[in-house]
């Protein structure tokens, strides 16, 4: 599918007179490369409330600029170069060193080009699909080789490497592999620490393909289970479930979160679940609209978004089962499809 970046901007456009500002200047590199297609590392394109708009690079981007469908102009200083009077500016990417050089005049805004990203069209989801397949096939393709005496580091760099041959552009993120007792830290960086018998493993990882970024987590037992690793995983299964089934276009955010929480809570877990249920995804790994138990707002058709619920047990372990999906009006479709039983390898 075409991606047609000037109705992007278009949708843009329309939403300035109620920004009550002319225009936009745009210096978010991911935002500028939802609106233009350019995707660099110097770049800042200023969209015009009448539709108009405008793209600024360097001589080291500008052959590539100028095969886009905007107008571009070259330069180094790409803020200053499209600054002007009474434009928004985006708060959360511009240094507070870059508006003061700009000067008086300009008005910080919130993330509106965040919130347009967050719906995406039929071009976006086929791409994240793409990459939700690549991570699938290789947790299948890994599942199998993994064995006591590997450690975490080397089952993250298989992961990772697997994902290249599939066709991956490179790993969506830095790949979390916790082994044992590791796994009560929901970030925890892979070490030389030695898969055991007995142990449950959890693999967070996804793909990137072609700037879409696939998220999902799958958590495996070296061995049989013990009985409190089974009701752990159980836990967790159910409330996950919980949380699929309540996304749907017009929920609140908080209220998917609180469908998962109150499983856990209602376990006795609840202190042992302490991030958000989950998070858009697309040309960022984490991006709007987030699930958690203070978030605001709610979702909408078309949206990409991880459930991803975890239980940590410090000193014993834990367990996280997380998926990409999207609402639907129908209900949500699932993207990453691997199996959520628990593998006993």
């Amino acid at each position: 599918m075409t991606v047609d970046h000037a109705a992007r901007r278009a949708r843009l456009a329309a939403l300035l007179p109620a920004r009550e500002v002319p225009a936009l200047l745009v210096t978010s590199p991911v935002n500028v490369r939802y609106l233009t297609g350019l995707d660099s590392s110097n770049a800042a394109v200023l969209v015009r409330a009448d539709g108009s708009a405008l793209l600024a690079t360097d001589n080291r981007y500008i052959g590539t600029a100028r095969a886009l469908d905007v107008p571009v102009v070259e330069a180094t200083d790409v803020a200053g170069r499209l600054a002007e009077p009474g434009a928004g500016i985006e708060a959360a990417s511009m240094s507070v060193a870059t508006y003061r050089r700009l000067g008086d005049g300009l008005v910080p805004l919130g993330p509106v080009v965040e919130e347009l990203r967050a719906v995406k069209d039929e071009a976006e989801l086929e791409l994240l699909r793409t990459a939700c397949a690549i991570t699938d096939q290789t947790f299948a393709d890994v599942a199998g080789r993994i064995v006591p005496g590997m450690t975490e580091r080397e089952l993250a760099r298989l992961l990772e490497s697997r994902m290249a041959e599939l066709g991956a552009d490179k790993p969506a993120f830095d790949s979390i592999v916790a082994a044992g007792e590791n796994g009560a830290v929901p970030h925890h960086a892979p070490t030389d620490r030695e898969l055991r018998r007995g142990d449950l493993v959890t693999m967070d990882f996804g793909a990137r393909h072609q700037g879409y970024h696939a998220d999902m987590t799958r958590t495996v037992s070296l061995g049989p289970p013990a009985g409190w690793q089974r009701e752990l995983y159980d836990l967790v299964a159910a409330a996950q479930r919980a949380g699929r089934h309540a996304l749907a276009p017009g929920a609140a955010v908080e209220e998917v979160d609180r469908a998962a929480r109150s499983v856990i809570e209602a376990a006795g877990h609840g202190g042992h679940f302490r991030h958000g249920l989950g998070h858009g995804v697309g040309l960022e790994i984490h991006e709007e609209p987030f699930l958690g138990p203070s978030r605001t707002g709610r979702l909408e058709d078309r949206v990409p978004i991880t459930v991803e619920p975890g239980v940590y047990l410090p000193g014993r372990g834990g367990v996280r089962i997380e998926d990409t999906l999207v609402t639907r009006e129908g209900g949500p479709e699932l993207f990453t499809k691997t199996t959520k039983e628990l593998l006993v390898l």
